[in-house]
């Protein structure tokens, strides 16, 4: 960390790269500069490792790791064991998740210091095309002029109008990782990523979930096949699930939250939970780097950039979550190499964001890459389509995991790989073959004729591809 001798007043620290933000995008960048030979400081005004890292994808899935084991030991006697008197202890649930965040937010203070990445804690505001200016508590401590700039500041939960956090009844992602206690209900808006895994997890734990998306189906970027499949496992893992709906007149009494349930086609439904998660996306951390005096140009809540993450200004760049697009930690991480690479004089490779794997860490979870089916028809494509069960599987059998399937989008033309879809235990680590397969655009032939081993879930890869070698 950077030490807290003041410089004089008036000057200015010069360094070729500044990064603004240390989640993966941001902290990526730096070791990436670091090492590349540049003189390189990270500003961060909170805990190193940003979002992801400290309130987003590695806090959640530990909790979803409780979640998962508290479900597995109360099926414990379908598999002949006895286990009795089993609860989940929330407060420590919780606890654990931030035991992993901090262990992870120091491996990455151990990193950059390794690499001799200076980082500064505070706000950055740009006062210039090369100048930020640091805030820490209000006062301004530090200027820096940087011949490069990148901005990975992430993003924030989207507020719905009347439907603004208070930490107790309603509540953004953040405060649902932090509950000392299992609410005895709860109604989650959004059947997004996050809106999925917290439902499962707190449906898990033992609250009553409803789960309300306005889109007509759960996960409305995904596969329609796949949407469906998660749809009836958490009807059947107790659920409400109400899709192609909305939440109206939401109001806080009693120590409950009220609304109307609004279904075209149907009455009014009336809800009450102990509280509102509102997990209805994100918008971009742009709006208080006084972007505007660098001349760097946003629109509808994200900075616009090239295909090389270059904004409006040449030498100033946005990755990850700030950026838009796929809102995912590791095409933040790609992005940061293609940034970094472009800075460097290199010609990196460009980000396909088709060739990227999306997940959702639920049970059973999502994993996807490419094109869906109907995606694939829209674009002109004739099709071959490979299935596979997981109920068909040895290997899931044996582990009582029998939901879901493996979903494989060929074009019939060449047999090339289009897209897949995973839904079932254990998909988001299946994805890294496919998604391999999807980059190097392997056919239903090379991953029909891959062997593989058994039992085993990835299996069912090659069988869907053999599937699809029937049509």
């Amino acid at each position: 960390m950077h030490s807290e001798q003041q410089l004089p007043e008036g000057s200015v620290r010069t360094v070729d790269l500044a990064v603004i933000g240390s989640g993966p995008g941001g902290y990526e960048a730096a070791l990436r500069a670091a090492k590349a030979g540049m003189r390189v400081c990270l500003i961060e005004k909170g805990a190193l490792g940003g979002v992801c890292v400290n309130w987003g994808c590695i806090p959640t899935k530990a909790l979803l790791q409780s979640a998962e084991l508290f479900n597995f030991v109360k099926k414990a006697a379908s598999y002949g064991l006895k286990v009795e008197g089993t609860e989940i202890d929330l407060a420590e649930a919780v606890k654990r998740s931030r035991s992993v965040a901090q262990k992870l937010s120091k491996g990455i203070a151990f990193m950059l210091r390794r690499v001799q990445v200076e980082v500064i804690q505070g706000e950055a505001l740009f006062s210039g095309a090369h100048r930020l200016d640091i805030f820490r508590e209000g006062m301004s401590v530090e200027t820096l002029q940087a011949d490069y700039i990148i901005v990975a500041s992430g993003a924030r939960s989207r507020q719905l109008p009347g439907l603004e956090p208070d930490g107790k009844y309603i509540l953004t992602s953040r405060e649902a990782l932090a509950l000392k206690r299992v609410p005895h209900s709860m109604i989650v808006l959004g059947g997004g990523a996050i809106g999925v895994e917290l439902a499962w997890f707190y449906a898990m734990a033992g609250s009553a979930v409803t789960l309300v998306e306005m889109m007509p189906r759960l996960l409305p970027l995904e596969d329609e096949e796949v949407s469906e499949v998660l749809k009836r496992s958490f009807q059947k893992a107790g659920i409400a699930v109400f899709t192609g709906a909305k939440l109206e007149g939401v109001t806080v009494s009693g120590d409950q939250v009220n609304g109307l349930l609004v279904v075209e086609g149907a009455e009014p439904l009336p809800v009450t939970a102990d509280c509102l998660l509102v997990a209805v996306g994100v918008t971009g951390n742009c709006d208080t780097l006084g972007l505007e005096q660098a001349g760097v140009e946003s629109a509808r809540g994200f900075v616009v950039t090239d295909s090389s993450c270059r904004t409006s200004v040449n030498h100033i760049f946005a990755i990850g979550d700030v950026r838009g697009g796929m809102l995912l930690a590791h095409k933040a991480s790609a992005e940061a190499a293609l940034a970094v690479d472009t800075i460097a004089g290199k010609e990196p490779w460009p980000i396909d964001e088709s060739m990227i794997p999306r997940c959702v860490y639920a049970d059973p979870s999502v994993a996807s890459v490419g094109l869906s089916e109907r995606e694939a028809e829209a674009q002109g494509y004739t099709l071959k389509i490979g299935r596979s069960m997981f109920a068909a599987s040895g290997k899931a059998n044996a582990c009582g995991n029998l939901e879901g399937l493996v979903k494989l989008v060929f074009n019939a033309a060449d047999n090339r790989l289009l897209g897949a879809h995973i839904v079932g235990h254990g998909a988001v680590e299946l994805i890294g073959e496919i998604a391999l397969a999807r980059r190097i655009e392997v056919t239903a032939e090379l991953l029909a004729n891959t062997v593989h081993a058994h039992p085993t879930l990835s299996e069912t890869i090659r069988e869907a591809a053999e599937n699809a070698l029937l049509e």
